[in-house]
């Protein structure tokens, strides 16, 4: 077999508390686990495999930037995977091995019927007065993985709609 030559990490979980007295050890700790813990695992057993030329890129959240409120766990995760971006890349860049990720939001997705209200719902938008579909997030990330975007790493492509 071939080594690895592109690495997307992706996860999500996320559940609305509007409070840090009402956010339970255990929800903080699966959001954890879900959506960073795999980042670190993942690109730990890839990197192996990975020679020159090869790209991680990670999946964050506009959230990373705004912090919402009532996404306290999510939007710290989602800080970490920023902050994970930026190390492993200068970890790696020196050896050809490009780390970046995408920064999207809003977008509608299954998780936002799954958590939210419809009111919540109805203001979920951007100020080009709509949501993104997945299918556009797609597009940065190919771009991430091709090499239209050899000179970048560590960066983070904010595919927001103009929110950020």
């Amino acid at each position: 077999l071939g080594g690895i030559d592109i690495l997307f990490n992706n996860a999500a979980y996320q559940m609305m508390v509007e409070n840090i007295k009402d956010l339970s050890e255990d929800q903080w700790l699966h959001t954890f686990n879900t959506n960073i813990h795999p980042f670190f695992f993942l690109s730990k057993y890839a990197l192996p495999h990975m020679k020159p030329g090869a790209t991680i890129i990670n999946n964050a959240s506009i959230n990373a930037y705004i912090g919402r409120p009532d996404l306290l766990d999510y939007t710290s995760t989602k800080g970490a995977i920023v902050s994970f971006t930026r190390g492993l890349s200068n970890q790696y860049v020196d050896k050809g091995i490009r780390v970046n990720a995408v920064a999207p939001g809003p977008v509608w997705t299954p998780l936002i019927p799954a958590t939210m209200n419809e009111e919540a719902q109805k203001n979920f938008t951007s100020p080009m007065g709509r949501p993104a579909q997945p299918s556009e997030i797609a597009t940065c990330v190919v771009f991430l993985a091709s090499t239209d975007s050899s000179a970048l790493s560590g960066q983070v492509i904010h595919c927001n709609g103009g929110v950020i």
